[in-house]
């Protein structure tokens, strides 16, 4: 049973004074479950496309494995009331992620997948390293270029998109879903199946920058992380730690940057670290 990443509905429209039925094109939303080695982990409501993606960047980015090769194999299963991504560790991812779920002590209920306590929910990020130079002028015109790629949200207007880009190639990946951190899931899992690093460019998104996006952007390795709204306070904090160069506000006109100026090519302040 495979799903479409959209769904047509009725909906009844006013517009000029003028109202009446017409057919739109909505993004589906559905449960998706991945399970290792036999053993459900998550449940995330996700676009039901792109799901080898979505689940090897979720299991590089919250840490389940360390690299793609620790992941043997990764099915799809489809059913009535929902997805589900069987992914198969090799033997000794497999025996760590035993041995850490050993340690759970019980059921969490909140947004963030799999934490066991406060402390958690904001873990030591590792160190970004990336030595690339960006242009404003080019992150601008990468944002302006991810506008045609969006192919589900041209048909429905309600999906965030994670892209990549890289100089002298341009956006070399785009992914999709309604959920934002679920899109850059998705675009961590294509760069790790094509061999790319995240190190080698820039990482373009069309939601608000919240701290998520800025732990999986860590995790990634990606130096820069800008997206066409502002970041949250706890997002500026957690990348100014993690050395990710953060921008926000993308416009036709400029961006803002929040923190580590030094990988864009213009004149920073003085007090810029």
């Amino acid at each position: 049973m495979s799903r479409a990443p959209s769904v047509p509905v009725s909906v009844f429209a006013w517009s000029n004074g003028r109202a009446g039925r017409k057919s739109r094109a909505v993004p589906a939303e559905v449960p998706v479950a991945f399970v290792y080695d036999g053993t459900a982990e998550a449940v995330m409501m996700a676009t039901p496309a792109d799901l080898e993606d979505f689940a090897t960047g979720f299991s590089l980015n919250e840490r389940v494995v360390q690299s793609r090769s620790d992941l043997s194999a990764v099915s799809i299963n489809s059913g009535a009331s929902g997805i589900e991504v069987r992914i198969a560790l090799d033997v000794e991812a497999g025996r760590v992620h035993a041995a850490r779920r050993r340690r759970r002590v019980g059921p969490v209920g909140c947004g963030l997948c799999g934490i066991e306590s406060l402390a958690d929910a904001l873990p030591a990020l590792p160190k970004v390293s990336a030595h690339l130079r960006l242009t404003p002028e080019a992150i601008m015109a990468a944002t302006r270029a991810m506008a045609p790629l969006q192919v589900l949200n041209a048909e429905t207007r309600a999906v965030h998109a994670a892209a990549f880009l890289v100089l002298g190639e341009g956006i070399v990946a785009l992914r999709e879903d309604v959920g934002r951190h679920n899109a850059l899931d998705k675009l961590a899992g294509a760069l790790a199946r094509a061999g790319r690093s995240a190190a080698s460019g820039a990482i373009l998104m069309t939601s608000r920058l919240s701290v998520e996006l800025v732990q999986k952007a860590a995790v990634m390795g990606a130096g820069v992380l800008a997206a066409i709204s502002v970041p949250t306070a706890l997002a500026i904090a957690e990348a100014e730690k993690a050395g990710i160069t953060l921008c926000g506000i993308v416009r036709d006109d400029g961006l803002e940057i929040f923190t580590h100026p030094q990988r864009m090519q213009i004149e920073a302040p003085a007090d810029a670290r």
